[in-house]
């Protein structure tokens, strides 16, 4: 079965860095777009940065300049690097993946991970 992990959440202090991971495994035989969404306690998932396969990116206007979406297609790995983090950034962060495993495409999620920023 196809799988998404999360890697890299933690505790930071505001102004510092931190960078999600997100590996695929499973049966896979394409990886299509990929995205990661943020939802803080009592607030609705946001969307936070999208990277299509033909490398066109899209950010939420308050990361904008201060997180940069990637993947390694080698390592079927997602990643989100997280500059200048700000208490306002704290929340689970998930992955999703739009995959093909065997046959059929699919969206994926991750589990989730939390990234808390203290003043």
């Amino acid at each position: 079965q196809v799988q998404l992990v999360e890697s890299g959440g933690g505790l930071v202090q505001a102004g510092g860095s931190l960078r999600l991971s997100c590996a695929a495994s499973g049966s896979i035989s394409s990886i299509g777009d990929m995205a990661w969404y943020r939802q803080a306690p009592g607030k609705q998932r946001e969307l936070v940065a999208q990277l299509r396969t033909n490398g066109m990116t899209n950010y939420a206007g308050s990361v904008k300049g201060r997180f940069t979406i990637s993947k390694d297609n080698a390592k079927k790995t997602g990643y989100l690097q997280m500059n200048s983090l700000e208490p306002e950034d704290t929340a689970v962060y998930y992955c999703q993946g739009v995959i093909k495993g065997a046959a059929a495409w699919g969206i994926y999620w991750g589990q989730g991970t939390q990234v808390t920023v203290s003043s």
